[in-house]
């Protein structure tokens, strides 16, 4: 480790450190963003064409896990387009009104970007149809027999959704959209260059092994990796050891093994094994053997497991693969016949 890396914690506070380091590891332009070339130049031609017609961008919806850059893009479609970019979430647009008020103060070619758009509320949904078509919204004064619609015209827009479950958007506002992007999952390749960028920032110097070593239990995520090197930093910085082995050592202290599982990951998976005998086992049954969420197993800790062949679904419940066996070291003794609820 470099003697610049050893001051990283002295240079400034802490929570400024990482602040700092957050903004900076952003991509500025498409050209800077790491992965998704498919849809980096979608978005390229959509950005171009939007400026040679001297008019704002399509709606654009950008769908998928999180951590893959949802957020990065919409603001990179702003810092592309030259227009300002305000930012909100569907959690918190839960009435009409809330909504109403977000769109009547935005300016004119002004990005807005709603995260996780599939949690609005029903009726400002609703509103957002016209607002996206004809750039106008309708306002209700009044109560019963006396209410009055009063027509508002809003100044042109574009609108970057983000969603984690696209499948929840109802199909009038998913077609509203003139672009929709589907991001993937990262490959190991590009996750190491994702971590060279971060390790530059850090001031750290990070074997190919190394890097190697971190993308594969990054679980395809660039968030993640972000995350993991931070933590392969903070061990180097207090241990004084380098290279792959403090990789090693610092991702087994935060119970990340070679495949990319969490402490969750494996509780879920031996849970499937041991108690269940391999399934199936319905969701609701596994989140209470696991002691957590079934929204949480769901979104979270299944598609991972899944995506990877540890785990299957079936019509009666979770199912082990017998490479979920051959990872956690357990000898299958029966098929099991356990399930109830998908």
């Amino acid at each position: 480790m470099s003697d610049a890396a050893a001051g990283i914690g002295r240079a400034f506070p802490e929570s400024e450190a990482e602040l700092a380091f957050e903004g900076a590891l952003r991509p500025k332009t498409l050209a800077e963003f790491v992965g998704q070339s498919k849809v980096r130049a979608q978005l390229q031609l959509l950005l171009d064409a939007a400026k040679l017609q001297n008019r704002t961008p399509d709606h654009i919806l950008l769908a998928g896990p999180p951590g893959l850059g949802k957020t990065t893009l919409a603001m990179i479609v702003a810092e592309e387009s030259g227009r300002p970019l305000r930012i909100s979430s569907g959690p918190a647009i839960q009435h009409a009104g809330d909504l109403a008020a977000v769109l009547s103060s935005l300016a004119p070619g002004e990005v807005l970007f709603i995260d996780e758009i599939h949690r609005m509320a029903r009726s400002a949904e609703e509103m957002l149809y016209l607002a996206m078509e004809d750039f106008r919204i309708d306002i209700m004064v009044g109560k019963g027999a006396g209410a009055t619609s009063i027509p508002l015209d809003l100044a042109p827009f574009t609108l970057v959704g983000a969603t984690t479950r696209a499948g929840l958007l109802p199909n009038p506002l998913r077609d509203r959209f003139g672009f929709t992007a589907h991001l993937e999952f990262y490959d190991p390749a590009e996750l190491e260059i994702v971590l060279e960028r971060a390790a530059k920032m850090l001031n750290l110097e990070l074997s190919a092994e190394a890097k190697a070593e971190i993308a594969t239990r990054s679980r395809g995520t660039p968030r993640i990796s972000n995350r993991l090197l931070r933590r392969v930093r903070d061990f180097s910085l207090v241990s004084g050891t380098e290279g792959v082995s403090a990789v090693r050592s610092a991702l087994e202290l935060y119970d990340v093994d070679e495949l990319g599982l969490d402490r969750l990951d494996r509780a879920v998976l031996r849970t499937v094994l041991e108690r269940f005998e391999g399934g199936p086992v319905g969701l609701n049954t596994l989140a209470v053997s696991v002691g957590e969420e079934a929204e949480t197993i769901e979104s979270v800790v299944e598609p991972f497991l899944v995506r990877i062949g540890l785990l299957t679904r079936s019509p009666r419940g979770r199912v082990a693969t017998a490479q979920a066996w051959r990872h956690l070291g357990l000898a299958r003794e029966s098929s099991g016949l356990f399930g109830d609820d998908l």
